[in-house]
């Protein structure tokens, strides 16, 4: 099943959390560039919400062309990089100053998902969850 399909079954109530990671991790995800005006030129588009720095991803142009269209910037050109999933948990991640986790079709109201730093979605060095060598307490590695 594709990411998309998995996303609307876990919201949906009938989903797996663990093949819901698994399609995240295997999906090519469009990754945006920031622009030259945020000051990272070369970058990826993030945003910072609740103390976590979110990777913007999308499953594919017509997504990444909501998201800019709901920012009132559909006009101008979005470079992006296309990218597995568990690159940017795995490689991308882990070089972010702080947590991180990734925000995948943000501008879908039905079909978004976050894939917060927890265990089990991101490596346990940098997951808000893990505590040396055992998750933190509470911490169960579930997507949220």
């Amino acid at each position: 099943m594709e990411l998309v399909a998995e996303i609307a079954a876990y919201r949906e109530g009938n989903g797996d959390p663990g093949r819901l990671v698994g399609e995240f991790r295997r999906a090519v995800l469009l990754a945006p560039l920031a622009d030259a005006e945020a000051g990272v030129e070369g970058g990826l588009m993030t945003a910072r919400s609740g103390g976590i720095r979110w990777l913007y991803a999308f499953t594919d142009e017509e997504a990444l062309g909501r998201f800019a269209a709901a920012r009132g910037e559909a006009d101008r050109e979005w470079p992006y990089l296309a990218v597995l999933g568990a690159r940017l948990v795995d490689a991308v991640v882990p070089q972010v100053d702080g947590p991180a986790g990734v925000a995948v079709n943000v501008a879908d109201a039905d079909g978004s998902m976050l894939f917060p730093p927890v265990v089990g979605i991101v490596p346990e060095g940098s997951a808000v969850d893990f505590d040396g060598g055992v998750p933190a307490a509470g911490g169960r590695g579930e997507v949220l």
